[in-house]
């Protein structure tokens, strides 16, 4: 573990633009007038506290130059409301689509950020309807809107979820159709996806990726080129934060995210992959 002083920021990510995109990428930044493969995701695929991400590993193991469009926090709606990185996926040799929670993303109950798809905006009059007693002008944050929602009352939390599910499983189909030539899917996790009656309804309690089951994953798949599963060893789990980068008022948040065995993992099984597609 590193960490730098009290409140400095550890790790450059290096934030680059591509075209007229208003999100913030990690870099160093990559040419795209190149063979290139597209990496798009959430946090797991950005690296956040890790100085070499999985999609770096994969460009120095296979020679080919690897853009991370990963974008920390991030639910669907960030990738299809961005024409240039719809774009760019659809130049690259392959994209590497990381399989991301339901829980960011606008539906019928609520708005999310479009670029910030965690930080939760406003609820619609149907869950506020649903959910009278609930101030929702106390959240910032969708994790905490839903850990509550579920607080008050698990059987009315049963709607929302099965929302959340919905719209997820429209939306990545709608990301797919919209994204031209391969496709790997990535499941990229601590646990293997789980059949429905295993998904943890506690929001607070609910493992990454939020409410996502094996069905969902198998339903996505049959609009794939394939589906890379990663799911961590007990070692990369057991590692916790080592060889991470990050401040000490980043601590806290850093043990809840993937660390370099993990991505050392990642780049193993979708290099293996990525070799027979782009040989």
């Amino acid at each position: 573990m590193t960490y730098d002083v009290l409140g400095a920021g550890a790790l450059n990510y290096a934030p680059c633009r591509y075209g007229n995109s208003r999100i913030l990428f990690r870099g160093p930044q990559r040419r795209l007038d190149l063979p290139y493969v597209a990496f798009i995701g959430g946090t797991k695929t950005y690296g956040k506290f890790v100085e070499t991400p999985f999609p770096a590993l994969i460009e120095s193991e296979l020679g080919i130059t690897c853009v991370n469009f990963g974008v920390a926090n991030a639910g669907v709606d960030v990738f299809l409301n961005d024409p240039m990185l719809l774009e760019a996926a659809s130049g690259a040799e392959v994209t590497v689509l990381q399989i991301v929670g339901a829980q960011n993303l606008s539906n019928r109950f609520y708005s999310v950020h479009p670029r910030r798809n965690d930080r939760f905006v406003n609820a619609s009059p149907l869950l506020t309807s649903i959910y009278p007693e609930v101030d929702f002008s106390e959240f910032h944050f969708t994790r905490h809107m839903l850990t509550n929602l579920f607080q008050v009352s698990a059987d009315r939390f049963s709607a929302v979820r099965g929302e959340l599910q919905s719209a997820w499983l429209a939306r990545m189909q709608l990301l797919l159709r919209r994204v031209q030539g391969k496709v790997l899917l990535l499941w990229f996790s601590d646990h293997e996806p789980p059949e429905d009656e295993q998904v943890q309804v506690d929001p607070s309690d609910c493992g990454d990726p939020m409410f996502i089951t094996r069905k969902m994953v198998e339903d996505l798949t049959r609009n794939a080129t394939q589906l890379i599963d990663v799911t961590t060893s007990q070692a990369a789990q057991e590692a916790g934060t080592d060889g991470m980068v990050f401040s000490e008022l980043e601590a806290l948040a850093a043990r809840h995210v993937m660390g370099p065995k993990a991505h050392t993992e990642a780049c193993a099984e979708i290099g293996r992959v990525l070799r027979d597609l782009i040989a």
